[in-house]
């Protein structure tokens, strides 16, 4: 017998700021940026396209396009992406 399991999508479960901002930090570490990117459009799921066009001014289609597989969204079009999702991004040293 053959066991099946459901598709885990993160979007369900990224429910308030503080699980969204450990999400998105969790991401930046990793060296891969398609990781990143992914998150973000996770992120960008769970809040809902339609609100975060509105917010960030750029049209779902734009959006989708930045947040594909292999996109190479510009700077820009990050921060925005990021400030519509409320999530600011901070530098720190590193501790060696």
């Amino acid at each position: 017998m053959m066991t099946e399991f459901e598709r885990f999508d993160a979007a369900a479960y990224l429910d308030n700021e503080d699980v969204i901002a450990e999400y998105v930090t969790a991401a930046l570490e990793d060296p891969n940026p398609e990781v990143f990117l992914a998150a973000v459009a996770d992120v960008a799921r769970a809040r809902g396209m339609t609100q975060l066009a509105r917010e960030t001014g750029l049209g779902r289609e734009s959006l989708y396009k930045a947040l594909a597989p292999g996109a190479k969204p510009r700077y820009d079009t990050v921060l925005k992406l990021l400030h519509g999702l409320g999530v600011k991004l901070t530098a720190e040293p590193l501790h060696r």
